[in-house]
């Protein structure tokens, strides 16, 4: 149900690719609570994905941008204002890769070309973004700054490799950054934490339905959908959570709280 809690608000949106994304979830809620906004994604990414659909189903511009790239970024905030008409309120960052996962590399072997390709997409863009957006004065006052990330940055998930490690770099940053843009701007900068999700970078990891299968018995909530973690973006960038900043929040139906539950237990009793 739409309440227009965005109603005048203006963003940017980084990373939907297909109706499997949550940023493409993100983005239909957006919409609908009445937000205009500028999709952005990697253009090799635009060639695969379906993009130029979700913008037309939202009446949005898409902007093409390697988030890797300073230059690229910096004419993305500049096209966004003058497309969106002024400043920025939200920003929401979902973006990761690993070509070590793709690669089917082992943690204990991993190609260190591929690994800082994976911290420099995954974690440092979310600085380089931020970096750009604070030079240009780019956002309002009271924005709001999302990054989605993954439990793996606390507790070790084997085969989420070095994904862990970038996770963990996104999530200082977003402390980091929500200090100084805090101080500077009132703006906020923060993390969530979401299930396990069936996207099209999620399926990448090797293992990954059974750990979705493993996360479902041990959330007393079950695991959070993607159109739920939507929701919570959309909160997250609304006025109503305006003293949120700094924080890593989990959006995982309690998992990240929970020791153990009767049906893990249950599973490996006697048969």
């Amino acid at each position: 149900m739409a309440n227009n809690i965005l109603q005048g608000k203006r963003g940017i949106i980084f990373g939907a690719l297909n109706e499997q994304s949550i940023a493409w979830k993100v983005a239909l809620r957006a919409h609908e609570e009445g937000a205009k906004f500028v999709l952005s994604n990697a253009p090799i990414a635009m060639r695969m994905g379906e993009i130029n659909d979700l913008a037309a189903i939202t009446g949005s511009q898409v902007v093409p941008a390697d988030a890797s790239s300073v230059e690229d970024l910096d004419n993305l905030v500049e096209q966004s204002m003058e497309i969106l008409g002024g400043k920025i309120d939200f920003v929401l960052h979902s973006i990761g890769m690993s070509p070590n996962v793709r690669k089917g590399k082992h943690y204990t072997e991993s190609d260190y070309k591929f690994y800082q390709q994976t911290m420099d997409v995954s974690a440092i863009s979310l600085h380089k973004t931020l970096a750009s957006l604070y030079k240009k004065e780019a956002l309002n006052e009271w924005a709001s700054v999302v990054a989605l990330t993954y439990i793996a940055a606390q507790r070790i998930f084997p085969d989420y490799n070095d994904m862990a490690d970038a996770k963990s770099l996104l999530e200082s940053i977003t402390r980091s950054f929500g200090y100084h843009y805090g101080i500077k701007n009132k703006v906020r900068v923060n993390t969530i934490s979401q299930s396990p999700t069936p996207t099209t970078a999620g399926q990448g990891v090797k293992g990954f339905a059974e750990f979705i299968n493993f996360s479902e018995q041990m959330s007393p909530l079950g695991n959070a959908p993607a159109t739920a973690c939507a929701d919570y973006c959309i909160a997250m960038f609304s006025d109503l959570t305006r003293y949120v900043t700094m924080q890593n929040l989990f959006h995982d139906g309690g998992f990240s709280n929970t020791g153990v539950t009767r049906n893990v237990i249950d599973m490996f009793g006697e048969k």
